[in-house]
């Protein structure tokens, strides 16, 4: 198991490219086995779970071949044929054992059933955050003709013909959303998805596949409507910037009182974030596709017009992410004022506040979903302790109370952090930050 050790309190400055975003390479790598052509994705970031799904990809017989001269900043570029696509891999040992360690490998279950007609998938791993089921999945697949059974711990999805239909999804699930585009692409006649969910991934998702020669109309809204195709061909996708990455550096300079950029942001797809963050008191300017954060002394958290405590909540596209609720709780820590943060989707996402209060935070957890606190102003500055990264954005909300607490601090279980963050420790090193894995 490696840590992280940081000392804080040094002013971060300069530049910094996020990576490509986890959450579309998750699809969109899925994705290529929709087709026997030749599929290019660039910035892919380089992150254990993305590359835990290639490995995955390999070993059901998908060529995978990496392009060096192509690699930026933002992740790595790859050419991927799924031409020799081996279904017997899905009952080894190997499969199962790989496809449990990763949530992203449920998004297997569409391309595979709906090319191959057979899928399987054990129950998927993931973050320990709370509740997250896969209902939404399965009875769309049902309803698109699908036969679902669960045995041993596993999945398997069969369907001897798939038939396009109307569907009215139970909650606006994004996982959900993909899969069962993925799964009505080649399906014979239309089929209507209600509430479909709308983030950027989906709608980078679409576009991908309408690229591949799919025909899906409503991209970017919650009402999707897919005309199944025959069959897909190969093309080139380039994933749009981490959104939760933009965020964690927003509060990361806001914390560290860094003047820092943030290049090649594409504000366009960021929706409600920067104005969150706004909220909380933090300035945040932008300069064409940058975003700049100039170093602030102090931030006021705003209150409603009413003069009533404000609240930063959770909720679906285009309201603001969940990923991000870890990173706005712990930036209200040095704020000042008073926040009410409430994560409405997981119910132990809240949980990691512990640690915060231990470095000296004023946090009153309300319930698993609601936390209350009480901005410190700088007044008292977050002293350094030793913790452990329980999943991966609370992990990053940790890294950023580090960064900006008086002393030492130390990060166990750090493997959580890599699994969203490419390389963060070398990046965080150029911008002047003191840490270092051991």
């Amino acid at each position: 198991m490696s840590s992280f050790e940081i000392t804080g309190g040094r002013r971060l400055k300069g530049e910094i490219v996020p990576q490509g975003a986890k959450n579309e390479a998750l699809q969109v790598l899925c994705a290529v086995l929709l087709t026997s052509e030749k599929v290019r994705i660039s910035d892919v970031p380089d992150i254990r779970d993305v590359n835990r799904l290639i490995d995955l990809l390999k070993l059901l017989g998908v060529n995978v071949r990496q392009d060096i001269t192509a690699t930026t900043e933002s992740g790595r570029t790859f050419e991927f044929q799924a031409d020799q696509v081996n279904l017997e891999v899905l009952d080894s040992p190997e499969y199962r054992e790989q496809a449990g360690t990763l949530r992203g490998s449920i998004m297997l279950v569409g391309p595979l059933l709906s090319r191959f007609g057979h899928a399987v998938v054990p129950q998927p791993g993931g973050d320990k955050i709370g509740r997250r089921r896969l209902d939404t999945h399965f009875i769309g697949m049902e309803r698109l003709g699908a036969e679902v059974q669960y045995k041993r711990g596993a999945y398997l999805v069969d369907a001897k013909r798939l038939k396009g239909c109307y569907m009215l999804l139970d909650e606006a699930s994004v996982t959900g959303t993909a899969n069962l585009v993925m799964t009505a692409v080649l399906a014979h006649g239309t089929t209507t998805i209600m509430n479909a969910a709308c983030e950027p991934y989906v709608y980078q998702l679409c576009q991908m596949l309408n690229s591949m020669g799919a025909r899906i109309s409503g991209v970017g809204s919650n009402l999707l409507t897919i005309r199944g195709v025959r069959e897909l061909h190969g093309c080139e996708h380039r994933l749009l910037p981490d959104m939760i990455e933009v965020g964690s550096f927003i509060g990361m300079a806001a914390m560290t009182q860094s003047d820092l950029t943030i290049r090649n942001a594409q504000v366009q797809h960021l929706g409600l974030i920067p104005q969150v963050f706004r909220r909380l008191g933090i300035e945040v300017w932008q300069k064409g596709d940058d975003l700049y954060i100039p170093a602030q002394e102090h931030y006021e958290i705003e209150r409603f017009m009413d003069g009533s405590i404000m609240t930063i909540a959770d909720a679906p596209w285009p309201g603001f992410t969940p990923d991000l609720i870890s990173i706005a709780l712990v930036v209200a820590t040095q704020a000042k004022g008073s926040v009410l943060i409430h994560q409405k989707m997981f119910e132990s996402r809240l949980f990691f506040v512990d640690k915060l209060i231990d470095m000296g935070a004023q946090i009153i957890l309300c319930d698993p979903h609601r936390a209350t606190v009480i901005g410190l102003d700088r007044e008292h500055k977050l002293r350094g302790v030793r913790m452990t990264s329980p999943d991966i954005r609370a992990g990053v909300a940790l890294l950023i109370a580090a960064l900006s607490a008086e002393g030492k601090s130390r990060i166990d279980n750090i493997e959580q952090i890599d699994r969203g963050y490419q390389h963060i420790d070398e990046r965080l090193r150029r911008l002047g930050a003191d840490i270092r894995r051991v």
